[in-house]
């Protein structure tokens, strides 16, 4: 049983500093709208455009190293005691590494990704609407987030697990390197970066699908009040149910994942075996992954260097970008969740989970809809360019299926799940930043969980507030992962450092 530790254990400058500064730009953006958005374009044109090439390198390298670990003898070493077991079975595991990884902005993605993709520049240059549309979701959202995310599950697993490190904080993953900065002003700087990075991300994520949801109640029930509004509530119902979720501990986590994953393939299972369009899904799906594979590097490389079309700086690098912030609280629960696993069996078995699963998502709903448009059943993307409505025509999409008004009501609840699921262990790992220490057996305090679950829906109300573009809700994480992504190498090079002194410590002992 986990004991809550006492607050005068909370670190108060990681707590209080960063909850300064989101109430003042939650008061910016508040007042200041349009001057907000200007700024944040600008800072984003310097750090996504003209240094973009940063993004990716970081991205394919952090992707090779996972790699590499699961295939050497790295891979060997158990998150935790030698003859440890897991302590959660394969699918709540993955249950739970899948919604804490992706919020509920992949149903929005998954429908309406293929549309945008269609409509671009470099696509028509590379070919047709069938040969690629397809492709880049599977791309953007498979093998590097993924290689993110795991790269970092196992260096925080080892930190926490094989080295009981007691300090859970991002620079705590950088000791093998910094050394006894890590405690000084170095280290506090990386947690405050972690910190406004954390906020960030989720503030990208609520601010992107949760449009979606408010459409879906105004189709449902006819509600005529503002969509704002209407944001506000969804947002509000939602930090409830995954603060009621948090507060009951790793087991309300996972009963909330599980259901979450049930939910989220029966509607897949619904879409692929109801929606009319199998054949289809299935053999436009294969295709497209023959296609990323066979173009991986030179899609994870491209910088369009004549800004031809300027296409990796609005989408690749946006979501290297996208994927970095939220590396500060998704690697950090995956590795806590692993304790008993190999760090082999938590690289492969998150790629067989989390990559499969999002694949998924994206072949079955996204080539539903995609199949309609090229077979001349429907036309979204007129639709889309006609008035710009995204939201509106993802709810076209939905609305073409049988049954559908049970199957916006299933789309809601399952979003609604995933931001619970996502954002519940995002408030956990938050709540375990305000603490200078944090043994295995102790957990933050209520009061504390409670701060972060309501602190992590204060920017997305501001920033909806704002009626920020899409562009510009994109460009809070461009410019929040920035020195995060010089975190993140610093970590795996740490990672490195300490797991080749574990083995020759465990040779060693082995050789006495």
């Amino acid at each position: 049983m986990k004991q809550n530790v006492e607050t005068k254990k909370i670190d108060w400058m990681i707590t209080l500093v960063p909850l300064a500064l989101i109430v003042g730009l939650s008061v910016l953006f508040f007042l200041l709208p349009e001057q907000s958005n200007v700024i944040i374009s600008q800072v984003r044109a310097l750090l996504g455009d003209t240094m973009g090439v940063y993004y990716l390198i970081i991205g394919l390298g952090v992707f090779l190293c996972s790699i590499f670990v699961a295939c050497s003898k790295y891979g060997n070493i158990v998150l935790g005691g030698q003859n440890e077991k897991p302590k959660y079975s394969f699918l709540a595991w993955g249950s739970m590494m899948f919604t804490a990884g992706l919020a509920a902005d992949i149903l929005f993605y998954s429908f309406s990704e293929w549309m945008l993709y269609a409509t671009d520049a470099h696509v028509q240059q590379l070919g047709n609407m069938q040969d690629w549309a397809g492709v880049f979701p599977l791309f953007h959202w498979s093998l590097i987030p993924w290689g993110f995310y795991l790269m970092l599950a196992v260096a925080f697993g080892f930190m926490l697990h094989v080295r009981k490190r007691e300090r859970q904080k991002y620079s705590e993953a950088c000791r093998p390197i910094l050394g006894k900065h890590t405690d000084g002003f170095l280290g506090r700087i990386i947690d405050l970066l972690a910190v406004f990075a954390l906020l960030a991300g989720t503030a990208t994520t609520f601010s992107l699908a949760t449009p979606l949801m408010a459409q879906i109640i105004i189709e449902l029930f006819g509600i005529t009040i503002s969509s704002t509004l209407i944001n506000i509530i969804i947002l509000v119902v939602t930090c409830i149910v995954y603060t009621y979720s948090l507060l009951h501990g790793f087991k309300g986590i996972s009963i909330l994942a599980k259901a979450c994953v049930y939910l989220f393939f029966g509607l897949l299972a619904y879409v692929l075996l109801l929606g009319g369009e199998t054949r289809y899904i299935i053999e436009t799906g294969v295709e497209s992954l023959g296609t990323m594979f066979k173009e991986f590097f030179g899609l994870a490389t491209y910088s369009d260097p004549l800004r031809e079309n300027s296409f990796p700086q609005n989408w690749t690098i946006f979501y290297w970008a996208y994927w970095m912030v939220w590396c500060v609280a998704a690697p950090f629960f995956i590795g806590s969740i692993s304790k008993g696993r190999t760090i082999r069996q938590t690289i492969i078995g998150g790629y067989a989970f989390g990559v499969g699963s999002t694949l998924l998502s994206f072949i079955i709903l996204g080539n539903y809809s995609m199949g309609m448009q090229v077979q001349g059943k429907a036309d979204f993307i007129s639709k889309y360019l006609e008035n710009g409505d995204l939201y509106g025509v993802i709810i076209e999409m939905i609305k073409s299926l049988p049954c559908a008004p049970l199957v916006l009501i299933v789309v809601l609840v399952t979003m609604m799940a995933f931001y619970a699921t996502s954002f519940d262990s995002i408030a956990l790992i938050g709540s375990c930043y305000s603490y200078h220490k944090l043994g295995e057996n102790e957990s933050p305090s209520k009061l504390v969980q409670l701060m972060w679950c309501i602190l992590l829906i204060v920017l997305p109300i501001a920033l909806i507030f704002s009626e920020s573009s899409m562009s510009n809700l994109q460009s809070v994480s461009i410019i929040a992962a920035f020195p995060i992504g010089a975190v993140i190498v610093l970590i795996t090079a740490s990672f490195f450092k300490d797991a080749k002194k574990f083995l020759t410590e465990i040779k060693e002992k082995t050789d006495i």
